[in-house]
């Protein structure tokens, strides 16, 4: 499991989140307060408060999926 905080606080910076993680083959959860909503849904994102940071928790072992520049925005 890796986890990271993220800025993701404009429209086009969630859709771009959005197409990130949809391309990861595992699970992925943003963390915002209390609420666990499932980074690949588009309508969970829109429903975060942009304001601040989020936890990314990402539901692989692979080590090299955040230090690969194949999932750059």
């Amino acid at each position: 499991m890796i986890e990271m905080n993220v800025l993701i606080d404009s429209v086009d910076k969630i859709r771009d989140f959005n197409r990130l993680v949809m391309q990861f083959d595992c699970e992925c959860d943003i963390v915002s307060g209390a609420y666990v909503i499932d980074a690949k849904s588009i309508m969970g994102l829109f429903s975060l408060d942009v304001s601040n940071p989020v936890t990314l928790i990402v539901h692989d072992d692979d080590a090299d999926l955040t230090e690969s520049g194949k999932y750059e925005v």
